[in-house]
């Protein structure tokens, strides 16, 4: 999300409310938002998605690729009312962005379209919004391309959502196309217009009887929850209006039902209706603040993104819950630390304009603040606060070993990285210690991409990028007794140390054991450590190349010269015994092995299973997911090497939505072919 100032804008006026748009990959998000927008007159046309010229997705990044890679904010005034409208991407590499967008928001309008491949990644979504008890309503897309009846595409979609889907609206149909819609809740007709909005008509007598039906079924769904209307609908007595939405609103914002609003926002159609619908039901930022704050009134804010611009420093996107805030203003963290603005803005797409105050239920971007991060609770006053809005940690499921191509940017590519992981969480950088790599680790293939793009784009890097080596460890199976001596004469005094080693094997996991028997003094006290150096040194490279483990090393005997011995000369000893020793103990290679588990739709659970076992993996069993419908997860023991690329083939074989979590579990031996092939691959050779 690159951000420019242009100097101008405030804000002011009614408290507005945000609405996150969330959904799948290619649902219609980022043309709804540019539909919404073209319908409230904030932009004189609208943009295409197609075309490159939407308000959202006006990243280098995101044009390159032709989809939504981070959230994009607009606002926009529609009868009177504000609104602040998040559109966060749909790919399940870029779900992080969600993450930390709906601790800010009111309301998400989910939008979907009739595509049951899609479902999964819908269940992904509402799954999120439903552990966050963010109210929900949800737009069901591309209406004029849909050629089942509504009901029939509500009952795909509803395994996604712990809510019933309750339809508000029913389409109007001439020749196979919807050229309309019916209003549940009003009881009105209205026939669509191309990017205008819609008008008023009589109903037919066929869809007078469809919408008798059809909003008979929404209000059996609101009286699940309302015993007056229960009764009134048991003794055939039609409900108030004001009755009906009072429900409405009441059961949308606690979470009881998914209203189901439709249209097409390529052709601005169902925008105004679901526009009038957020006025009257989307819920005020104090239902945020109290899911956040519970019963504490101090004037706080919710920090939902963090970026870092070019030229403007660091911008922390923070929610208002309530109090006000100006530039230069001093801010609290939840633990207590002060913090200063140093500038306010107000964001539109890829503009931030400066204000000099914001009010409750404002979206601001707050500048400067380098301790604050993504999900912080900022307040106005010093003491800690009980709530915080923690947006969930995805686990990486795909990694990069990168480095700067020229040597001169090793320190900017570091402070890059840190950039990086404040801006997107779902990021991780590690140091291998085994394999000297810097590993930087995402959600997948285009999530690496997207950020290597902006290591080059934003900060000027040009890094490399490669498969990690796997971190190989060798081991021996047997034992010997080995002497090293190390003499040299280079006039004066020379170099000589003399050390017997007994090499063994050690169970797995055991590491490195040091010992030795010495009596007599024939081997000096002073010189055993620098032994043990030497041993320690030594095993750092086995026969085979790689670091040596589970070994036990004793110190039996050797000889020493008076003047000629020295602690270097008895560390050479020790070095030169192991690398004369270990080749007679029958070295093996070790491979790390992981504990996996993998998420995925249970249609899909016997192509996973297949998978596993393809690469080399242990199937320990699956069950179903907790509270997951229609979920299962497999459990399995993989090696590292199989790992790697494993989710590119999970997700073709789930549509694209399967998910792991893996922590190393033990060092296995690998011998044969598999062994070869390791060696050959890693580029080592037996010492």
């Amino acid at each position: 999300m690159a951000i420019g100032t242009n100097g101008k804008g405030s804000a002011g006026g009614t408290a507005p409310r945000c609405i996150a748009l969330v959904g799948p990959f290619g649902s219609g998000k980022t043309s709804l938002m540019e539909a919404l927008l073209a319908r409230t007159d904030k932009v004189a046309r609208q943009g295409t998605v197609a075309e490159g010229n939407t308000v959202g997705d006006a990243s280098p990044e995101a044009r390159a690729h032709n989809m939504s890679v981070e959230i994009n904010i607009a606002d926009a005034d529609y009868l009177g009312d504000r609104f602040v409208f998040v559109d966060c991407p749909g790919s399940v590499e870029f779900l992080s962005e969600m993450d930390g967008a709906i601790g800010g928001v009111d309301l998400a309008v989910v939008v979907a379209e009739d595509d049951e491949r899609k479902v999964p990644a819908l269940q992904l979504i509402l799954k999120a919004l439903e552990a966050r008890a963010i109210p929900r309503v949800l737009f069901l897309n591309k209406i004029d391309k849909s050629t089942r009846r509504v009901r029939d595409v509500l009952n795909v979609l509803q395994p996604a959502s712990a809510a019933p889907l309750v339809l508000r609206q029913i389409p109007i149909w001439e020749d196979g196309q919807a050229t309309g819609f019916i209003d549940l809740a009003l009881e009105r007709a209205h026939v669509y217009h191309e990017k205008e909005e819609s008008t008023q008509i009589d109903m037919s007598d066929e869809d007078r009887a469809r919408e008798h039906e059809a909003r008979f079924t929404m209000l059996e769904h609101l009286a699940d929850h309302d015993d007056d209307l229960m009764e009134a609908l048991l003794e055939d007595i039609v409900p108030d209006r004001d009755l009906v939405f009072a429900d409405l609103v009441k059961e949308v914002q606690d979470g009881l039902i998914c209203p189901v609003f439709f249209g097409s926002a390529e052709h601005g159609n169902g925008v105004s209706r679901l526009l009038k619908a957020l006025r009257h039901e989307v819920p005020t930022v104090d239902l945020l603040g109290t899911r956040v704050l519970g019963d504490q009134s101090k004037a706080s804010l919710q920090v939902i993104k963090t970026m870092h611009t070019q030229h403007g420093g660091k911008l922390s996107i923070a929610r208002i819950l309530d109090g006000q805030v100006s530039d230069g203003d001093n801010l609290f963290l939840n633990g207590g630390d002060e913090v200063k603005i140093s500038g306010l803005f107000s964001v539109f797409g890829q503009t931030a304009s400066k204000i000099a105050t914001a009010g409750k239920g404002d979206l601001v971007a707050l500048g400067r603040l380098d301790d604050v991060q993504t999900g912080d609770l900022l307040t106005q006053e010093a003491g800690s606060l009980k709530g915080e809005f923690v947006p969930e940690q995805r686990s990486p499921v795909l990694a990069t070993a990168i480095a700067a191509t020229q040597r001169k940017d090793e320190v900017r590519l570091s402070a890059a990285l840190a950039k990086l992981l404040e801006e997107d969480r779902a990021l991780t950088v590690s140091q291998n210690q085994t394999t000297a790599e810097t590993v930087l680790a995402g959600q997948g293939e285009m999530h690496l991409r997207v950020a290597q793009e902006r290591l080059a784009g934003k900060y000027g890097l040009d890094v490399s990028s490669a498969t990690p080596h796997v971190p190989y460890s060798e081991t021996i199976r047997t034992s010997t007794k080995v002497r090293g001596r190390h003499k040299k004469q280079s006039g004066g005094h020379g170099q000589f140390g003399d050390v017997v080693l007994e090499i063994s094997p050690l169970p797995r996991g055991e590491g490195i054991q040091f010992s030795d028997t010495i009596t007599g003094g024939v081997v000096p006290k002073q010189y055993i450590p620098s032994v043990r150096d030497g041993v320690n040194d030594a095993l750092t490279r086995g026969p085979l190349g790689f670091p040596v483990v589970d070994v036990a090393v004793c110190l039996t005997d050797g000889s020493y010269h008076s003047v000629d011995s020295s602690d270097q000369a008895f560390k050479m000893a020790g070095v030169l015994a192991i690398r004369e020793g270990l080749p007679d103990c029958k070295p093996v290679l070790l491979e790390p092995i992981h504990k996996v588990v993998i998420s995925c739709p249970n249609d899909a659970t016997a192509r996973v299973n297949a998978i596993v076992s393809q690469r080399r993996g242990q199937l320990l069993g699956f069950d179903a997911r907790p509270n997951w419908p229609g979920w299962d997860e497999v459990q399995a023991l993989m090696p590292e090497a199989e790992i790697g690329d494993l989710i590119i083939e999970l997700r073709s074989a789930t549509a694209g939505v399967a998910s792991y979590t893996d922590e190393f579990d033990h060092m296995a031996e690998l011998t044969g072919k598999a062994a070869e092939q390791a060696l050959q691959k890693s580029g080592k050779q037996a010492a």
